[in-house]
């Protein structure tokens, strides 16, 4: 059932339709406040109940309980936001998935984690927690990987806004959906939202079209909208090309920190290794060995070499109708058909780019 869109009658109206239906006399500024909560009081218990409540049993129950009639009205409507959405819990697993020695993991854990989770703490020491950040650095380096860890690590929701979500009713209905899915989601208790590929929606104005600096126009209109709410709501933008950001987004005051997410170090390797190989039937594993020869792998690079090797031993195993135990030969193997991601010049020009807009 559809929540009916009604315009507010007049106060005295409000006052004597209230006065009708629970004989409750209000001064008429405050019957106009309380009437559009009744309405959304009668539309719940409908729902509810799965038949038309009628005002007077609505009225008469949200005077009755008001307080807990509106948290009611508010955390059944979250519901359907969170589903319209596509909300996702993570467990707080993923984030022992990151090495310890990858430089991100320490930062966001000193400056986003501990000031989020440390509430009282943070407000002693006049702390503000971050609500804004972008993740920058070369493709496959883990920056969605980060975002979900700090979400389950949060315990709280995570939301990926599409581009499928905003492109849904045409390039020039972006901006205005992108004002829609950002109204519903500030309306959230806790929550991570996530957009990737953020260059797409807030690249510079300088040469873009009257489309592409509206919806740039509009996402500079958003942010300080989401830092001003008093919510668990963390916004987090992933970009591979920091430099074609519009320098608006990228100056303080917008976005609370700018954090490089690069190549993984040979620990980092190593712990995503472990955690793939243990889902894996293996024997005699020389990690170390595997560790040196993923040199320039990024997370994805790892994962699809792990997909390649569960497969390559689905198929052994199936033709030859006998256990089959992958070995350092078969991951030695499938690394040989791989080609890093990273190359040293993408190396270089994150370690600028590092230089030029990290800030935390």
């Amino acid at each position: 059932m559809l929540e009916p869109l009604q315009k507010t009658p007049s106060a005295q109206v409000c006052a004597q339709k209230i006065f009708e239906i629970s004989g409750t006399q209000l001064e008429p500024d405050a019957a106009a406040a309380l009437w559009p909560k009744i309405l959304k009081h009668k539309w719940l218990m409908s729902e509810k109940h799965g038949r038309d409540v009628g005002l007077r049993a609505a009225g008469i129950d949200f005077l009755e309980h008001m307080d807990q009639a509106v948290k009611e009205y508010r955390d059944y409507r979250r519901k359907d936001v969170l589903i319209e959405l596509g909300a996702q819990a993570f467990g707080k697993e993923i984030w022992d998935t990151i090495s310890d020695s990858q430089p991100p993991k320490q930062l966001v854990q000193r400056r986003i984690i501990l000031p989020l989770i440390e509430g009282d703490l943070s407000k002693k020491h006049g702390v503000i927690p971050p609500k804004t950040i972008i993740f920058f650095g070369p493709p496959g380096t883990g920056k969605t990987h980060f975002v979900k860890a700090i979400a389950g690590v949060l315990s709280w929701w995570y939301i990926e806004i599409l581009p499928s979500m905003l492109m849904a009713d045409g390039i020039e209905k972006f901006g205005a959906n992108l004002h829609a899915i950002m109204e519903k989601a500030r309306t959230l208790e806790d929550a991570v939202i996530f957009i990737d590929e953020f260059d797409e929606i807030a690249g510079s104005r300088d040469d873009a079209t009257m489309v592409d600096k509206s919806i740039t126009n509009e996402f500079l209109k958003q942010v300080p909208l989401l830092k001003n709410k008093g919510n668990k709501i963390l916004l987090v933008c992933a970009t591979n090309y920091i430099r074609q950001l519009d320098a608006a987004l990228l100056r303080p005051g917008r976005f609370d920190c700018i954090i490089p997410v690069g190549d993984l170090d040979e620990d980092g390797r190593k712990t995503i290794l472990e955690y793939y190989i243990c889902r894996l039937n293996t024997k005699g594993i020389d990690l170390d060995r595997i560790v040196h020869m993923t040199s320039r792998f990024t997370p994805a690079d790892i994962e699809y070499l792990f997909q390649q090797v569960a497969q390559f031993a689905f198929e052994e195993e199936y033709a030859g109708k006998h256990d089959y135990t992958v070995t350092t030969d078969t991951f030695l193997q499938m690394i040989a058909r791989i080609r890093p991601s990273l190359t040293e010049g993408m190396i270089e020009d994150f370690q600028k780019d590092s230089a030029a807009y990290a800030r935390a």
